[in-house]
């Protein structure tokens, strides 16, 4: 967790309802790390039960909305044991009201977030990972690719729902994050 954050990661805050997993957030003061946080929100992690090295990943996610754009910090995102060594991608995260695509490795940060679609709401978020690539699909899209210092460790996904004052968009709270499917089809 870094600095910014307002949250701290609670399992009271994720729930299946509907045949949505719910990720909410809320104002709940809570403490965690040593540091109290002014909210509580959910967070799903496949870490020591699922990751997956190569594939197609992809889900149906509802993104809480501000006016034009996304609100809070939602991602969509894979990890590895060791950061940033092992890489992280990020297939989606809502940063400053728009939802963005990254690779962070120790090489550095390259993304983007696609101009003039408000991705709050209804929408399939994916990448495809493949020895040397990433390439990101918002609703069947190609929305980017990268190829260059892709890393190649094993990767476990985490769905979350954040808020911070400095990454994420507007502060709407309370707010859901809801997850229709999460699908990987490893290559």
């Amino acid at each position: 967790m870094n600095s910014e954050e307002q949250e701290c990661y609670s399992p009271s805050q994720v729930s299946v309802s509907g045949g949505n997993l719910n990720l909410s957030l809320v104002a709940q003061s809570q403490t965690c790390g040593g540091v109290t946080r002014p909210n509580t929100s959910g967070l799903v992690s496949t870490n020591g039960k699922f990751s997956y090295t190569y594939g197609f990943a992809e889900a149906r996610i509802y993104i809480p909305a501000s006016g034009s754009g996304t609100a809070d910090w939602p991602a969509f995102w894979g990890d590895g044991q060791s950061w940033p060594a092992d890489g992280e991608m990020d297939i989606m995260e809502g940063l400053s009201g728009k939802a963005c695509w990254h690779f962070i490795s120790p090489a550095g940060n390259p993304g983007g977030c696609p101009t003039g679609t408000n991705f709050s709401g209804w929408h399939t978020f994916a990448s495809d990972w493949e020895p040397g690539s990433v390439t990101y699909y918002y609703d069947g899209v190609k929305v980017g690719q990268l190829t260059s210092n892709i890393t190649s460790a094993p990767m476990y996904l985490i769905l979350n729902l954040a808020v911070d004052t400095k990454f994420g968009g507007p502060q709407v709270i309370p707010a859901d994050m809801l997850v229709d499917y999460v699908r990987v089809w490893q290559h």
